[in-house]
């Protein structure tokens, strides 16, 4: 009997080679897209072409039809509003800088998405994402670095042991180009679209903008840039405007160029610095969640990446208590920002990962 398996369609070209190649391995494919917009007006998404708008409804059915599989569309509103986008809010009103994909991966497009398969019968589920899934020696389950430029274990480092063991993703071994190329072949009208830069619920890019409509009289007012002893430099247009390591944007005439070191929330003060203090040799990070391993030595060497765009550095890593691992790299690294994720790697593998703090 044929396994069955949801692939989460987005209406890209990624989800949509995905449902092709596994089709074609033998699996019983059915195509879910998952509706996440909020109530807008039907202009606003028709014109939201990320993994939310109408249009990815559209090109994922295209596909479906294409392919000959099943396709629904499934209400994931609340949840993606409850666990993305009022986090999202809350984090940059705490002067921290979110990362909403990650908590998109780990509790709409995993927790949601593979339950509600489940309840249909799925044996598992599939999505596009450039990362292997590997079973381990020890029997845990782990993100392997898929090779591609566009790896994408940084922001799946959240997914548990069950989610892991309950998931496909068959584009690990391709590069974006072949898969693009594998579009083309199997005639997916879908080929050249392009990739969503942008937060999807943000499709301006305004997310000072977006976090004032949500948070109305919980916005931060102005208040002063200030240098790291106190020193008054100017006024500052509300800490949601701000993120560590940011040098443009900031309305400063001191002659040199300056950046955010530090947003600090309970003096609503946005810390300026010079290049050099925007670089640090330790972190701590909280909200542990472990992949490769469940637990580590003290002292025993990582290499860490703080952000998706980094290209990691090597580390070595110690429990502080309470949950909490402190982190000291053998070189500074730039711009460690409260609120994005450090995740570790072990031989190409994510051990483990958590929040900055």
């Amino acid at each position: 009997m044929k396994k069955k398996v949801v692939v989460g369609m987005s209406g890209g070209v990624d989800s949509s080679v995905a449902a092709c190649l596994l089709q074609k391995q033998g699996y019983d494919v059915v195509g879910v897209t998952m509706q996440i917009w909020q109530q807008e007006d039907a202009l606003q998404q028709a014109e939201n072409e990320g993994c939310c708008g109408l249009s990815a409804v559209e090109d994922a059915r295209r596909v479906a039809q294409i392919l000959g599989i099943p396709h629904y569309v499934m209400n994931f509103r609340d949840t993606f509003k409850e666990t993305v986008m009022d986090y999202f809010v809350a984090e940059y009103l705490a002067g921290r800088t979110p990362n909403p994909c990650i908590a998109c991966n780990r509790y709409v497009k995993w927790e949601a998405l593979l339950e509600r398969s489940l309840s249909i019968g799925a044996d598992a589920i599939a999505t596009g994402h450039y990362a292997q899934i590997a079973k381990l020696n020890n029997g845990r389950y782990t993100l392997r670095m898929s090779g591609s430029a566009k790896d994408q274990t940084y922001a799946l480092y959240s997914l548990t042991q069950e989610q892991l063991s309950r998931t496909l993703m068959p584009l690990g071994g391709y590069t974006k180009e072949e898969v693009r190329g594998l579009a083309r072949e199997y005639g997916l009208p879908v080929a050249h679209k392009p990739d969503s830069q942008e937060i999807c619920f943000i499709p301006d890019n305004d997310y000072a903008g977006f976090i004032e409509r949500a948070a109305g009289e919980r916005t931060p007012p102005p208040g002063n840039f200030v240098t790291a002893d106190g020193t008054v430099l100017g006024r500052h247009k509300g800490i949601t405007h701000y993120t560590v390591g940011q040098r443009k944007g900031l309305q400063l005439a001191l002659g040199r160029p300056v950046f955010v070191t530090r947003i600090r929330p309970d003096t609503n003060e946005v810390v300026i610095g010079e290049a050099a203090d925007v670089f640090t040799d330790t972190l701590i990070c909280g909200s542990m969640n472990y992949m490769a391993v469940d637990a580590f030595r003290d002292g025993e060497r990582f290499l860490a990446k703080v952000r998706y765009g980094h290209k990691g550095a090597p580390c070595r890593v110690e429990h502080i208590g309470e949950g909490r691992v402190r982190c000291v790299f053998d070189e500074p690294v730039r711009a460690v920002t409260p609120g994005q994720a450090a995740v570790f790697y072990l031989d190409g593998c994510v051990a483990f990962g958590g929040t900055i703090v």
